[in-house]
């Protein structure tokens, strides 16, 4: 099942986004890149302040949360990550589908995200292509990342589906 997250969710995401880096992450960057990118000791205002703006869903499985995604009004992806425990399950593609069902109901006529060398052929599954090859610095560190954009009008007149996010998973 797929909702809308709740303040109350805080822990659980965080928690998953830490695990999903370091645990699914570590085969692509360094000990240090990781480090970085998911540092011990989370900002929780921080986070909670980043979630409560634009829109985040979350996709449940046994009563945890098992992934989520979030995005912001300028039609940018900005988080998608899935519990190392529930990945390959499809939890991904679908919270992809109902953030896109979402921001075609915005408007939306493109997606834009940055995303990591491990998400990377997930998001060209979805349609994504890569704009530009980056490397970015997080608390002194460089990461490798990729600048995607997905036309998602390009993709409506060549006769792909929305599946307007009903998903059951």
């Amino acid at each position: 099942m797929i909702r809308e997250y709740v303040s109350q969710d805080l822990p659980a995401v965080v928690d998953l986004f830490e695990r999903s880096v370091r645990e699914s992450a570590s085969r692509d960057y360094s000990a240090a890149q990781i480090a970085a990118w998911a540092p011990q000791n989370a900002d929780m205002s921080a986070w909670a302040k980043r979630l409560s703006k634009g829109v985040t869903f979350v996709c449940m499985r046994e009563g945890r949360i098992a992934g989520f995604i979030r995005m912001e009004n300028n039609e940018h992806l900005d988080l998608l990550y899935v519990h190392p425990q529930h990945q390959r399950q499809g939890i991904a593609q679908a919270l992809f589908h109902r953030a896109l069902a979402w921001a075609l109901g915005q408007g939306a006529s493109r997606l834009t995200s940055e995303v990591s060398v491990t998400a990377r052929p997930f998001f060209e599954r979805m349609g994504f292509r890569v704009i530009e090859s980056r490397t970015v610095q997080l608390r002194g560190v460089s990461l490798p990342n990729f600048r995607m954009v997905l036309d998602i009008s390009a993709q409506q007149s060549a006769g792909a589906t929305v599946d307007n996010g009903r998903s059951s998973v």
